[in-house]
């Protein structure tokens, strides 16, 4: 087993990832009007759509109910995190391309910069260093 990718569901699929490919450079690997991925690496991060009209995932038919991500509302339990050079770079556009911020670029004891925003749709992402560990 290993990991495949993440799947992130949010009302509208082309819209999430042209913010993702403006405020961190990611390029769409394909898209239509249910399903994108983008080139990320080695790991893929992809986008469903949700259905907003019936509060539920809207995958060949799943029925399965949700609680969906709110810009305005509490963060779900889950954090994106994307690796840059240069943290007060990477976060600086983020918030110039529309991401919130949480809280700006710091060393952490451990010698990693870390620094969170959140996305279009109130997605929870750290823009960090490569771990040391």
């Amino acid at each position: 087993m290993q990991f495949g990718y993440t799947v992130l569901f949010v009302p509208d699929v082309a819209a999430a990832i042209a913010f993702y490919d403006a405020a961190f450079g990611l390029k769409a690997k394909m898209v239509n009007q249910a399903f994108g991925m983008l080139d990320t690496g080695s790991t893929t991060l992809a986008f469903g759509w949700e259905d907003n009209e019936r509060k539920e995932l809207a995958d060949a038919g799943s029925q399965l109910a949700f609680r969906p991500n709110i810009a305005g509302g509490e963060p779900a339990g889950i954090q994106i995190s994307l690796i840059a050079q240069n943290v007060q770079t990477a976060y600086d556009k983020a918030i110039s391309a529309g991401a919130i911020g949480v809280y700006p670029p710091r060393q952490m004891p451990w010698g990693q910069w870390v620094s969170r925003v959140r996305d279009l749709n109130g997605v929870l992402i750290s823009i960090v260093t490569a771990p040391r560990f």
